[in-house]
């Protein structure tokens, strides 16, 4: 085992395997922007590509692809407990709940139709979709609003909160949601540097930070005390070559926010780091973390008009290190 492979400290340490799907040839993720595994360890890679849905055995195996013609921009991707798909769309404006291999049972929003800018209504740019242990779905509406939505498990709307600001309920990019076995609701506040947590009815309950533009959450199955919490670096000209601002992947204490383990931060030692941009998140049975990467525009922001030495990966696999 390369020891510079080798990231995060104490429990939390995993082998970086880069590239790790074997995609049919000719095929390419083009950019990864969520990753989901469900109860079989099947992987759900969602994708910028003309194959949006793209399926994996835990090997790296590919299995089946799905959404071709569907999907206008990937986002967000979540397994509910019956293992259907819920797919959002930001270009699209609609969220799509679908059967593991690909029909359509559920569309929230109306595609292709957004709401307007910052009105409130849902969507303008939804970005990601949670479950609560109820059924109940949670939408994240944040490029062009700064929302969260609940609906009830058929796609009733039942209630939103959430408006433009810095304040206690208040959201400056919702950009990742989702729930724990409790009913919690945690959503990633992006350009606020935190994430937040609610009750089941959108009570504000606290928040978490020493985070950096926070854009992924998971939270692994059962009554589990952390969450991976995928952060963004910086892109601004002063700050983007600066250490322990990430992108990285961070494990947080779900009782206090306490950071447990920083995986990847970028240092000068380690310039320009394993990740680019990690903007999807889902761990497996035997614990091991799937991080999907919208590298080329991560990069692009970065370094404007730079080519990387070689290209970066947008799908990587962290295996839990015994």
């Amino acid at each position: 085992m390369d020891p510079q492979s080798i990231l995060g400290s104490g429990a939390f340490r995993y082998q970086l395997i880069p590239d790790w799907a074997r995609l049919p040839d000719g095929w390419d993720f083009n950019e990864v922007a969520a990753v989901a595994v469900d109860s079989r360890d099947q992987v759900y890679v969602f994708s910028r590509s003309a194959h949006p849905v793209t399926v994996f055995d835990r090997d790296g195996n590919f299995l089946r692809s799905w959404g071709e013609g569907v999907f206008k921009r990937a986002h967000g991707l979540s397994v509910a407990p019956d293992d259907t798909i819920f797919c959002t769309d930001d270009g699209d404006h609609a969220v799509r709940r679908c059967t593991p291999e690909g029909k359509i049972l559920l569309t929230l929003g109306t595609p292709g139709v957004p709401k307007p800018y910052m009105g409130g209504e849902p969507f303008c740019q939804c970005t990601h979709t949670a479950l609560a242990p109820n059924g109940d779905i949670y939408v994240s509406d944040g490029y062009g609003n700064a929302r969260v939505h609940k609906y009830s498990p058929d796609g009733h709307l039942i209630m939103s909160w959430g408006t433009s600001g810095v304040g206690k309920g208040e959201f400056n990019l919702p950009h990742n949601i989702c729930c724990d076995e409790d009913g919690w609701v945690y959503v990633a506040d992006r350009e606020n540097h935190r994430v937040q947590i609610f009750d089941g009815m959108g009570r504000y309950e606290t928040e978490w930070h020493d985070l950096h533009r926070p854009s992924a959450l998971f939270i692994p199955k059962g009554h589990c005390p952390y969450c991976y919490v995928g952060e963004c670096g910086p892109t601004f000209g002063f700050n983007r070559n600066a250490s322990n601002l990430g992108p990285r992947v961070s494990v947080v204490s779900k009782q206090d926010g306490k950071i447990l383990a920083r995986l990847g931060d970028r240092t000068p030692t380690n310039f320009p780091g394993p990740f680019t941009s990690p903007h999807g998140i889902a761990s497996d049975s035997r614990g091991d973390i799937y991080v999907g990467e919208v590298a080329k525009t991560g990069w692009g922001n970065l370094f404007p008009g730079v080519t990387p030495s070689r290209p970066r990966a947008v799908l990587q696999k962290l295996v839990k290190v015994e």
